[in-house]
C-alpha cells in the first residue's frame, strides 16, 4: 500500500501513546559496531574488481580557458591508461536541492583549483604523480579574487516598518562591522566514487547525501535517463553540506569508466577537498541596534555582503535567525553578493546562523552592556509575540524557558570577572535558533512476523539514522529494536530528504512513522479490532479482547510505503527550534591564548528520538561554534585567490585541547504538532547557531574588549588588548 501524506495540519501524539517505550531512550547505534572495528564499507573500501584509478588535474590559473593539454608529457609513465577531457566532468558541484545550473562548462577555468581533466592509471599513485606532471598551458584572464574587488550585487531588502526613522530616533543605538573568513566543511571522509557501467545503465558508489536528487543531477550530467543511473550511499563519512550535491570526483569517474569500459575510482585528497569543494563564504556585517534606556529594542538591522562565482545562484543567508529571533518596531536586512574567481560557495552546516550569529549575538550583548543591562534581561524582554517579517504565529517556542533554566543551571546570577594569575576569566551567554523545515520523503516499511524491515534512500552520514528509524518503527510496530532492519542510501529505494538542513529526522521519519502507521491499521484489520484500540507491544497484538503474536498474524508479508511533503502548516505558522549557549572562558593577558572552560546548551527542539545521537549532535554543532568562535579560517592568496589552508595542519578545526571536559546539553520536553506528525524539529545546525557567539562574549566579558574580525585568534586578543591599554 502507498500513500501521500501533505503536512497541512497540526497532529495527534500517536507516539506519546504507543507502549514499547523506545522512542527517545539512548539506544547505540545498529551501524555502530562496523564503524568502530573499521568494516564498515565506505566509499573508496568497496573492493572493486578491475578498477582503474583517477585523480583530478586542476587549473592552476585563476581565470582563462585551457589552451592545451600535452598528453605525451605523461604518456611515458608506467601505469598511465588515459587522460579524459569531457565538459560534463569539470562543471561547479551545485547544491543537490537547489537544483543550480553549472557555470564552468567546456574549456573555461573560472578560479585557482578547478577540476579540468583526469589522469586515469592503474594505481592510485601513477595516476596522482602523473596528474601532477601533466603539462597544461592556459590564456588567461583578470579576475577579482576578494571581494572588495569584485563586482557588487546589491539584494532587494527585507523589511517592517520604518527601520531608518526608528534607528535615528532611538534613545541608544549601537552599529558595529563584522567579519568571518571563508570555512569548509572538513569532513571525516575525503570526497570519492566508484563508477561502473553495466550496458548502458551505471552504478555510483559516491559519498552523497542526498541521493534523490543526486540521481537526477547524475542523470542530468550524463544525458541519460534516471533510471539507467543507480547511486550507493550506505555509509558516508560526514559531510556538512560537502556532499549535498554531485561533486567532480562521481562526475568523472562515471565519464571515464564508461570510455574505458571498466570500473574507475576516483578519491580526492584533503588538499584537493579544501580546493575545489564548496566552502561557506566569507562574510561582512554590519549589524544596527536602536533601544529605548530600558532596554525595549526600537530598530533592528543586520545587513551582509558574501561572495560566489559569477553566475552561482547561492548566497549564504546570513540574517537568517536576525529576522525572527527579537522583535522592533523597524527591522531591515539586505545582502550584497561580490563576484569573485574562488571556491564555489555553498551550504555549510548551518548554512547563515553558525556565522550570522557571531556578529548578531555578540551585537546584541554589546548593547546590554551599553544599556547597563544584563545579557539575559535584555534578551528576555525582546523576545516577539509573532514573526516580526510576516507576523506569523510561532508553532512551539520555549526560548524563555531556554535563556533562563540554563541561566540557572550555569550559575550566570553569580557571574563575575576573575583572575587566575595571568588569566581572566568571563562568562558569555547567547540564544540559539534555527528553522525547521519538512522535505519531501518517502519510505517504505515490509512486516514479516514479527520482524520488519525499512527501506528509503536517505542517508546516514553519521547523525544516527539507521538508529532512529529502527527505533521508529519498533516503536509503531511493538518490536525490539534488533528486530527491525534499517537499509539506506540505495537509490532504488524509496527518495527521502536526504541528510541536509537539520530536516533529514523529520522528513524521513515521518515518512517511515507514516509507512509504519499504515501498517498498524493492517494488523488492526487482521486482528479484528478498530485501529485505535491496538496495542502492539514485544512482539505482540491486543485488540478487541483478543492477544496474539505478531509471528502468528503476520505469517505472509504486508507492505505499506508513505510519502511526506510541506503543506500548509509552514505558511500558516512558523516553526524553529530555540535554545541558549553559556559559556565560561579563560583569556590569557600575555598570549591572547583562550580556554573554554565549560559551556552549557539548553534546547528546545521537538521530540527527541534518540537522546544519545540527538545529544551528540548538539555537542558536535558546540564543538562548531567553538572553532568558528577561536580558530577557523580558510586563507586564500589575494594575488591569484589559490587555497593556502589546504589541509587540517593548516585549518585548524576544534581539537580535544581546544573543547572542555564540562560540555553540557539539556533538552527541553518539547511537542511541535505543527512541525510534522512525529513531532520532531532539527538538532545539529541548532548546536552551532549562537554557540560561538557565547564564546566571543565570554571573551569580552573577561577582558573588557571585544573582538570583531573572527575568529579570536591569540594575535587579535592582544591587539585589542594592548589598544586597550
Amino acid at each position: 500500500m502507498k500513500d501521500t501524506f501533505t503536512m497541512d495540519c497540526p497532529q495527534p501524539r500517536l507516539l506519546d501513546e504507543t507502549h514499547q517505550g523506545v522512542i527517545g531512550t539512548g539506544m547505540d547505534r545498529p551501524d555502530g559496531p562496523q564503524k568502530v572495528s573499521g568494516t564498515a564499507p565506505y566509499t573508496a573500501d568497496n573492493p572493486t574488481e578491475g578498477v582503474a584509478h583517477g585523480a583530478l588535474v586542476r587549473a592552476t590559473v585563476t581565470r582563462g580557458r585551457v589552451a592545451g593539454i600535452d598528453r605525451a608529457s605523461i604518456a611515458n609513465l608506467p601505469g598511465v591508461i588515459d587522460v579524459i577531457t569531457d565538459p560534463r566532468m569539470t562543471r561547479n558541484p551545485a547544491q543537490g536541492m537547489a537544483g543550480e545550473a553549472p557555470v564552468q562548462p567546456g574549456d573555461a577555468v573560472h578560479y585557482h583549483g578547478q577540476p579540468i581533466a583526469l589522469v586515469v592509471a592503474e594505481t592510485f599513485e601513477a595516476a596522482r604523480d602523473a596528474a601532477q606532471r601533466l603539462k597544461v598551458t592556459y590564456t588567461t584572464e583578470n579576475a577579482a579574487v576578494t571581494p572588495e574587488n569584485g563586482e557588487h550585487e546589491v539584494g532587494e531588502p527585507d523589511a517592517a516598518g520604518d527601520f531608518q526613522r526608528a534607528f535615528d530616533s532611538a534613545e541608544v543605538q549601537l552599529d558595529r562591522e563584522y567579519t568571518t573568513p571563508s570555512q569548509v566543511s572538513a569532513a571525516m571522509e575525503p570526497h570519492a566514487a566508484i563508477a561502473e557501467w553495466k550496458g548502458n545503465e551505471v552504478t555510483l558508489r559516491a559519498a552523497q547525501q542526498m541521493v534523490r536528487f543526486n540521481k537526477a543531477e547524475l542523470a542530468d550530467t550524463l544525458g541519460i535517463d534516471e533510471s539507467q543511473v543507480r547511486i550507493l550511499s550506505p555509509f558516508v563519512g560526514g559531510g556538512f553540506g560537502s556532499k549535498l550535491g554531485l561533486g567532480p570526483e562521481a562526475a568523472a569517474a562515471c565519464i571515464a569508466s564508461q570510455k574505458l569500459g571498466r570500473p574507475v575510482r576516483v578519491v580526492m585528497p584533503r588538499q584537493t577537498v579544501f580546493d575545489c569543494v564548496l566552502r561557506r563564504s566569507e562574510t561582512k556585517q554590519r549589524v544596527r541596534l536602536g533601544a529605548t534606556k530600558d532596554g525595549r529594542l526600537t530598530a533592528i538591522s543586520h545587513d551582509d555582503q558574501v561572495s560566489n562565482l559569477d553566475g552561482e545562484g547561492f548566497a549564504e543567508p546570513t540574517s537568517q535567525a536576525s529576522q525572527f529571533l527579537y522583535g522592533a518596531d523597524g527591522l531591515s536586512f539586505t545582502q550584497t553578493v561580490a563576484r569573485i574567481a574562488a571556491t564555489p560557495a555553498g551550504s555549510v552546516r548551518a548554512p547563515g546562523e553558525a556565522v550570522g550569529m557571531l556578529a548578531f549575538e555578540s551585537a546584541v550583548d554589546e548593547l546590554a552592556q551599553e544599556l547597563g543591562m544584563d545579557p539575559l534581561e535584555l534578551r528576555l524582554k525582546n523576545i516577539p509575540a509573532t514573526h516580526p517579517l510576516d507576523g506569523r504565529p510561532y508553532s512551539v517556542r520555549r526560548l524563555a524557558d531556554c535563556l533562563t533554566g540554563g541561566a540557572e543551571r550555569f550559575g550566570w546570577k553569580d557571574r563575575a570577572v576573575k583572575r587566575e594569575g595571568d588569566w581572566l576569566v568571563g562568562m558569555g551567554m547567547a540564544s540559539a535558533a534555527r528553522s525547521n523545515m519538512l522535505v519531501k520523503s518517502a519510505a517504505r516499511v515490509r512486516l514479516t512476523g514479527d520482524r520488519a524491515v525499512v527501506e528509503t534512500d536517505m542517508t546516514d552520514i553519521g547523525t544516527g539514522t539507521y538508529a532512529i528509524l529502527a527505533q521508529i518503527t519498533a516503536e509503531m510496530l511493538g518490536l525490539p529494536p534488533a528486530q527491525v532492519e534499517v537499509r539506506l542510501g540505495d537509490s532504488d529505494l524509496p527518495g527521502a530528504s536526504g541528510s541536509g538542513g537539520s530536516f533529514g529526522a523529520n522528513s524521513a521519519g515521518s515518512a517511515t512513522f507514516l509507512a509504519a502507521k499504515d501498517l498498524r491499521g493492517q494488523i488492526a484489520e487482521r486482528l479484528g479490532c478498530a485501529v485505535d484500540d491496538l496495542t502492539l507491544q514485544d512482539g505482540r497484538a491486543r485488540g478487541a479482547n483478543r492477544e496474539v503474536a505478531l509471528s502468528e498474524l503476520v505469517e505472509a508479508e504486508l507492505t505499506a510505503e508513505a510519502t511526506i511533503e510541506a503543506g500548509e502548516t509552514a505558511e500558516t505558522h512558523f516553526s524553529s527550534g530555540f535554545g541558549a549557549h553559556f559559556a565560561e572562558v579563560a583569556v590569557n593577558e600575555w598570549t591572547g591564548e583562550v580556554r573554554v572552560r565549560r559551556m552549557l546548551g539548553v534546547m528546545a527542539m521537538g521530540r527527541i528520538l534518540n537522546e544519545k545521537t540527538a545529544r551528540s549532535q548538539a555537542i558536535g554543532g558546540m564543538v562548531w561554534g567553538i572553532g568558528g568562535a577561536l580558530t577557523e579560517e580558510m586563507v586564500n592568496d589575494s594575488r591569484d585567490g589559490h587555497v593556502v589552508t589546504r589541509d587540517l595542519a593548516n585549518y585548524h578545526v576544534a581539537a580535544h585541547a581546544d573543547v572542555p571536559r564540562d560540555m553540557q546539553v539539556v533538552f527541553l520536553e518539547e511537542r511541535d504538532d505543527w512541525a510534522n506528525p512525529i513531532q520532531t524539529k532539527g538538532i545539529g545546525e541548532l548546536g552551532i547557531s549562537g554557540a560561538g557567539a557565547a564564546v566571543l562574549n565570554a571573551i569580552a566579558h573577561a577582558t573588557g574588549v571585544r573582538i570583531y574580525d573572527f575568529p579570536a585568534t591569540p594575535d587579535k586578543v592582544i591587539a585589542a588588548l594592548e589598544a586597550k591599554g
